[in-house]
């Protein structure tokens, strides 16, 4: 975690050029410029504006943690419905025995449906007999 707080910090002083302890819109407008991208003065001021949690039109360190960590939950979630999506099969939005059995197999483990009723039990937090995308997000991390 402090190797990560560290990039998250050479970053963020990177994007604050003045060295205020703060990024202003013009000082994102200047970092989204110099990766090759165009950012408006309207989409800057609204970037800033959507961060700033203290209202003071610039955007702090801990705002900027906050932002970089959401945009990695995301990337998380994104990436457990993906895996979800392989295992649900069936077009119902969760795991059934049948779906998770089939999945398995795939993967070259035989598992009986019995064993797969089992597996998923473990991890059926409302006790419907599937994994909801929800139940498999919490077993998953």
């Amino acid at each position: 975690m402090a190797d990560k707080m560290s990039q998250y910090e050479r970053v963020f002083n990177h994007f604050d050029e003045n060295k205020d302890g703060k990024i202003s819109s013009s000082e994102l407008r200047q970092c989204v410029k110099a990766i090759g991208e165009e950012l408006s003065e309207e989409e800057a001021e609204a970037a800033v504006k959507c961060l700033d949690s203290d209202e003071d039109g610039l955007v702090g360190f801990d705002d900027f943690v906050r932002f970089v960590d959401a945009g990695e939950e995301e990337e998380k979630v994104k990436d457990l419905k993906e895996a979800f999506r392989m295992y649900e099969m069936d077009g119902c939005g969760c795991i059934t025995p049948k779906s998770l059995k089939r999945m398995l197999s795939r993967l070259g483990e035989r598992k009986s449906i019995d064993e797969c009723q089992n597996m998923i039990a473990r991890y059926d937090l409302n006790g419907d007999g599937v994994i909801s995308f929800d139940e498999f997000r919490v077993m998953m991390l």
